[in-house]
């Protein structure tokens, strides 16, 4: 678990690894923070990581924001052609 606090913007960043959020009594054991720093009117986010493939995902992404990008600026270069 990684916590980092950033009093500037009131808010806490708990990171947790899969097995981290899996576990009952470390999730118990997070009640705690989240009490004291609600009393410190702070916002405290859990962030956990996932299963899947990450690299495969994040390139599937950006394959399809490629693909998505290349279709938009088509439809704006014929919209611009039709404009003539």
């Amino acid at each position: 678990m990684e916590m980092d606090v950033r009093d500037k913007e009131k808010r806490v960043n708990i990171w947790l690894t899969h097995a981290e959020s899996q576990d009952p009594e470390l999730m118990e054991s997070l009640k705690a923070i989240y009490k004291e720093y609600k009393a410190k009117k702070y916002l405290v986010a859990v962030f956990a990581s996932g299963t899947e493939d990450l690299q495969g995902l994040t390139r599937e992404l950006l394959r399809y924001n490629r693909v998505r990008l290349r279709e938009l600026e088509d439809k704006k270069q014929k919209a611009h052609d039709c404009a003539r």
